[in-house]
């Protein structure tokens, strides 16, 4: 059973899946802070501290042993107030989207790398690089001076 164990074990895809969920973990808690404790914050001072997390609905009384703010979610939530969280739902939501959009953008960056290696596997050639846009637009300033001047 060890032998089958350690083979199961020595696969690639249990490797990289293991891999994969520690990597993973690590990149949700710099997403959790990226929206937390910088994206949350700006959009709370663009609309005037607006607080996702301040919006719930109480559907329980209050402990006569809490003495913290009736309109802290987190405490309430500790005291063991039932608490229907839509505000922190929202926050989630925010921080799931975000999550999405940076490993959309990780996965569309290794698969431009990957056709870049596959052209120049195939093809002997180095991929040329994009032409940046500002000469583009230089150049089209030039060529369209250039045909008012022989227009003249």
């Amino acid at each position: 059973m060890w032998k089958e164990f350690r083979t199961f074990i020595a696969r690639g895809n249990v490797l990289e899946l293991a891999v994969g969920v520690i990597i993973g973990a690590a990149f949700s808690t710099i997403t959790k802070s990226l929206t937390d404790d910088l994206i949350m914050p700006v959009v709370g001072w663009l609309f005037g501290g607006f607080d996702f997390s301040s919006y719930f609905i109480r559907l329980g009384p209050i402990p006569a042993s809490y003495a913290g703010s009736p309109d802290n979610y987190a405490a309430l939530k500790a005291a063991g107030v039932p608490l229907f969280g839509f505000g922190q739902f929202i926050t989630v939501v925010i921080n799931f989207l975000i999550l999405a959009f940076m490993v959309f953008l990780l996965v569309r960056a290794v698969n431009r790398a990957i056709h870049v290696v596959e052209h120049e596997k195939k093809t002997g050639q180095a991929v040329p690089a994009p032409e940046p846009e500002d000469v583009k637009l230089l150049r089209e300033i030039r060529d369209e001076l250039k045909r008012r001047n022989e227009g003249a």
